[in-house]
């Protein structure tokens, strides 16, 4: 007899808890990808994706009907933030803004930092985080003093069109406003879709690492390389102004029962152990710190390949959260992880665009054999993003092969 959606909801969520305490659940875990595939797969443009909420809607309901998983992200993502958009808002935690992530906020603030399908990319492309250069590098003390003030009188009006002038930005608040209530409806259809399909109920809230703000959002990656070398002790008294508030937006949605904080990393890759441990890895660790103390695990996606990093997570408390890893090897960080941090990632996106499912199959077996034993484990792709084109065999494989070898 078929289960019921609370039944595998109940039995989805037991396997992730598991995991993420450590322990082996009656299968390994599964989060399944999104990204380009889920328009495609409902005959929809990326451009429809980002821009009109109800066929949005629709396709996410089709793909996650007919590719289920234990866990999936793809339902809170359909664009690119605006990094100090949402740290604007820090001194005022009623005010969400979530709406950062669709195309319909991109035009209504006229922002210059991302690219939107059938905008400024075409139709079909993926929307785009471009980034610039906001911010001067004499204005360190001025971010440091005074961050929610800085980001939101100087950086905005510079970033968005639409807020360059007093004027402006009033009509384009009061635009945002009517659209975020469109906006929330949404979310709670999508909400309610998933909860009809039997996904277990896991908000999720966002954090990011101090100089990953400073990069992504006000200096561009270049510039915050060069000045950590020019301007160190500046660049760290910023990154320590800046922990504070990026807690305080996340730390907002805890009256909605969050438990997750999602904390993606980009500049890691980047940094010799020498510089992380000194200029990112003790504010990014303030951040996660800072969340388990209010109850609130977090899930850090460390891009690229954080090999040379690997031993900082072990000064984090044991049970902290997820290690997402993307290049990283998967094996060497679940040996050096294991008891002590839940890992996350392990099967390369590009099997599954461009594999077999035989391949695939012969992949994971292999894979959970090796990283399986003793739980604390989440199978998924390196990212979460899978293009247009994705071998809908494939994806089924992938979700096939855990069945398959991923039971204790």
């Amino acid at each position: 007899m078929a289960k019921s959606a609370q039944e595998l909801a109940k039995e989805r969520l037991a396997r992730i808890e598991a995991a993420m305490n450590l322990e082996e659940p009656d299968r390994v875990p599964y989060s399944g990808v999104g990204g380009d595939v889920i328009p495609a797969y409902a005959g929809i443009t990326h451009h429809e994706y980002c821009y009109d909420y109800d066929k949005t809607r629709q396709a996410l309901k089709k793909f996650h009907r007919d590719f289920p998983s234990d866990w999936s992200f793809a339902a809170g993502f359909t664009g690119v933030g605006v990094p100090p958009l949402t740290f604007a808002f820090a001194d005022h935690p009623d005010v969400n803004a979530v709406f950062a992530m669709y195309g319909t906020v991109h035009d209504l603030l006229g922002d210059v930092c991302t690219r939107y399908p059938g905008r400024e990319i075409g139709e079909n492309c993926s929307p785009q985080f471009v980034g610039g250069t906001f911010m001067k590098p004499e204005e360190y003390d001025l971010l440091s003093e005074d961050p929610v003030g800085f980001i939101a009188d100087k950086l905005l009006p510079r970033i968005c069109k639409n807020l360059e002038t007093p004027r402006k930005a009033m009509a384009t608040w009061v635009r945002l406003g009517m659209e975020y209530g469109k906006i929330s409806a949404f979310m709670q259809g999508v909400s309610e879709d998933m909860e009809e399909l039997g996904y277990p109920s896991m908000p999720i809230t966002m954090g990011m690492a101090p100089l990953d703000l400073i990069g992504d959002g006000f200096r561009d990656v270049t510039n915050v390389m060069l000045d950590i070398r020019r301007y160190p002790e500046k660049v760290k008294k910023a990154c320590e102004a800046l922990v504070e508030p990026i807690l305080k937006v996340g730390l907002a949605l805890k009256p909605l029962g969050v438990k997750l904080a999602f904390i993606p990393l980009h500049l890691n890759e980047y940094l010799s152990p020498k510089l992380y441990k000194e200029f990112y890895w003790p504010y990014l660790k303030e951040i996660i710190l800072g969340f388990l103390k209010e109850g609130i695990k977090s899930m850090v996606f460390f891009e690229g390949r954080h090999d040379a990093h690997l031993e900082t997570i072990l000064e984090l408390p044991r049970g902290w959260g997820i290690a997402y890893f993307e290049k990283t090897d998967i094996r060497k960080a679940k040996e050096m992880l294991k008891d002590h941090t839940c890992v996350m990632g392990g099967v390369p996106i590009s099997l599954i665009v461009s594999g077999t499912p035989e391949k695939i199959d012969t992949y994971v077996k292999e894979l959970l054999e090796d990283v399986k034993p003793g739980g604390g484990y989440i199978l998924t792709t390196s990212v979460g993003i899978a293009p247009r084109e994705t071998p809908l065999e494939n994806i089924r494989a992938l979700a096939n092969a855990v069945e398959k070898y991923g039971k204790y």
